[in-house]
């Protein structure tokens, strides 16, 4: 069975905010072929599991309606803890998020995207 979402160590919610702590292993799928000789976790994949833990996590609409703002500063590599951090505002229909590491010190993504219901 192919390994899709990270080991979540630790998680805190209030309100419309959210903090997780990722253990990002090396047997993810997504690492395979992104890149051989040095696998990156790719950016499509930080996109989903920020979606993901959103709707878990703050029940945010769960439906992409495109991205505001998008950084990849520096590679998620297999075997690290990251820190994905998540805030919705509702009145916007806007989720931002960003991965960070070194107790925040460093920044490897973040960005804004649009949610919300399933369009006809």
């Amino acid at each position: 069975m192919d390994k899709r979402k990270p080991n979540v160590i630790d998680v805190d919610t209030a309100e419309k905010e959210s903090t997780l702590t990722l253990q990002i292993t090396g047997d993810i799928t997504d690492f395979k072929g992104h890149f051989k000789s040095f696998p990156i976790l790719p950016g499509v994949t930080q996109i989903d599991w920020a979606l993901h833990y959103a709707v878990q996590e703050l029940g945010v609409p769960g439906y992409f309606k495109g991205m505001e703002v998008i950084k990849f500063q520096e590679p998620i590599l297999p075997d690290s803890t990251i820190v994905l951090s998540l805030k919705w505002e509702a009145d916007k229909d806007k989720l931002i998020f960003s991965y960070t590491s070194n107790n925040g010190e460093q920044t490897h993504s973040s960005g804004k995207m649009k949610l919300g219901e399933k369009s006809e």
